[in-house]
């Protein structure tokens, strides 16, 4: 099942939602939409939307709609970095490493990590090479 993908604010609170658990309307607009001014008829528009896409269910308790995350926070992430890198950068991560290597405010904790993922994709690559 192909999704659609979803916005910054979307994002934000499908997040919102994982770290909370199962929210209601009125609860995700008083503790999301609050302090972002976001009027309660926005959420639910938002928190609908979500669930059209397939990012969202909504479960009846108690006569209620609670809505949960379908997938898992990191899964969105993935998403969101994959509709990125192909529809903005055509597919290819050099124009974001270019940036990062521009923008230069990489913490050595983040430098050591994509140090370890460059590493996977040496070994990667050479398991697919033919010797």
């Amino acid at each position: 099942m192909t999704t659609k993908t979803i916005g910054d604010q979307e994002l934000a609170l499908l997040r919102h939602l994982a770290a909370q658990g199962p929210l209601s309307v009125a609860e995700a607009a008083e503790s999301f939409g609050g302090p972002r001014g976001l009027a309660r008829s926005t959420v639910l528009t938002m928190l609908e939307r979500l669930r059209a896409k397939g990012h969202l269910r909504r479960r009846a308790v108690e006569g209620v709609y609670r809505y949960s995350p379908a997938v898992e926070p990191g899964a969105l992430v993935d998403r969101a970095v994959e509709s990125f890198v192909e529809k903005t950068l055509g597919g290819s991560v050099s124009p974001l490493v270019a940036y990062l290597t521009e923008r230069g405010a990489v913490s050595g904790t983040e430098l050591a990590e994509l140090e370890r993922l460059v590493e996977r994709l040496r070994e990667q690559s050479d398991d697919g090479e033919e010797e």
